[in-house]
């Protein structure tokens, strides 16, 4: 699937819930499923700065895509890294630095967040497109 049509498809699954209380439930959900990051990969080079709670994510590229790992200490931190890594995970880097983080304001996440967990929610997707970057130079053409 491309990056766009899961942002469609969160988009979606976010629209059938009235209140936030439902969405922050569901997010606490989708933190469950997250991949794991490997406790080796735990270190202070992968904690994303920025945010309150500890954030780490890994990156590693297959088949000239990119595949996230990640975790937090904190439950609803978790539930947006989650999000993150299920629109971006699995994609060429070109494509993780082409596409938009519109669908994150479509949900009406950055205004729920408290303004520290909104920035780190910009800090998370910054750290994702880093990773893209630094991942899209060792692709061969």
């Amino acid at each position: 699937m491309e990056i766009k049509e899961i942002q469609e498809e969160i988009i979606d699954e976010f629209s059938m819930f009235d209140d936030w209380m439902q969405r922050y439930e569901y997010m606490i959900e989708l933190g469950k499923s997250l991949p794991l990051i490997k406790e080796e990969y735990k270190t202070e080079d992968n904690i994303i700065k920025g945010c309150q709670s500890k954030v780490w994510v890994h990156a590693e590229l297959e088949d000239n895509k990119l595949v996230f790992t990640a975790d937090s200490d904190a439950i609803i931190t978790k539930g947006i890294i989650a999000i993150l890594i299920r629109a971006f995970s699995n994609q060429k880097p070109q494509d993780i630095l082409d596409a938009d983080t519109q669908f994150i304001d479509e949900i009406g996440l950055k205004e729920h967040l408290s303004p520290t967990r909104a920035n780190g929610l910009v800090s998370m997707i910054k750290q994702l497109k880093l990773y893209a970057v630094a991942y899209q130079t060792q692709i061969e053409e």
